[in-house]
């Protein structure tokens, strides 16, 4: 598990600051993980890598993508990890593919199921079928720049401290509790290039650690 404590020293620029300090404890089983993108797929190979090199104890047994082209399907392929396409387009409604979504997370058996990057706003199905399973990672200090484009707006706002923050979904967008956050400087020169590369390796060190968090819940419950 990546280590949640203070800041990097190699660069005044790469310093960060994370909480909740510390690691939480290993869950008494590995955890079985799904995974939900759009885009790059970085957080999944993340989690993926994680799992592997033993700093999470989890599997990820399935990748769901809604876009045909999304570049998270070359990553599950290098990597070899079942993928699907399930494209929003042909679903009639949120709820239609959430519900598509459940069915195919349940035949797996996934214990946490994780947005790494998934552009859609989930419905309350998907919520309900994983309370407090369900993980979401959102490059902003939450409750902070909610919703899309939240570097963007961010450097808009002329704020000097940003960063990531990892936290359960509920159906009210970015609005979940929160699981961890890392907090990086904003600098006055920065644009959208030089800011989301440091914002993007805090979300690869945290997301773990909020989903190990998640998997605590799950076996913590009656």
């Amino acid at each position: 598990m990546p280590a949640a404590t203070g800041g990097d020293p190699a660069s005044p620029r790469t310093g960060v600051l994370v909480v909740p300090h510390g690691v939480p404890p290993e869950c008494p089983r590995p955890l079985r993980l799904g995974v939900l993108a759009s885009g790059q797929g970085s957080n999944f190979e993340a989690l993926v890598q994680c799992s592997r090199h033993g700093a999470l104890r989890a599997e990820v047994v399935g990748l769901v993508v809604n876009t045909p082209h999304c570049k998270a399907l070359a990553r599950a392929e290098r990597l070899g990890v079942a993928a699907t396409v399930m494209d929003h387009h042909h679903y009639s409604s949120r709820k239609a593919l959430d519900h598509a979504l459940v069915e195919h997370f349940r035949d797996l058996q996934v214990d946490v199921l994780v947005m790494a990057g998934w552009m859609r706003i989930v419905s309350p199905v998907l919520c309900q079928a994983y309370d407090q399973r369900l993980v979401n990672i959102h490059p902003s200090l939450l409750p902070a720049f909610r919703g899309l484009n939240a570097m963007e707006r961010a450097l808009a706002a002329g704020v000097c401290i940003t960063g990531c923050t990892a936290h359960l979904v509920v159906p009210e967008v970015d609005a979940g509790p929160i699981l961890v956050q890392a907090a990086v400087p904003a600098y006055p020169d920065d644009t959208l290039a030089t800011l989301a590369p440091r914002i993007h390796a805090q979300e690869h060190r945290i997301l773990p650690v909020a989903v190990a968090m998640a998997g605590q819940r799950l076996f913590e419950r009656p």
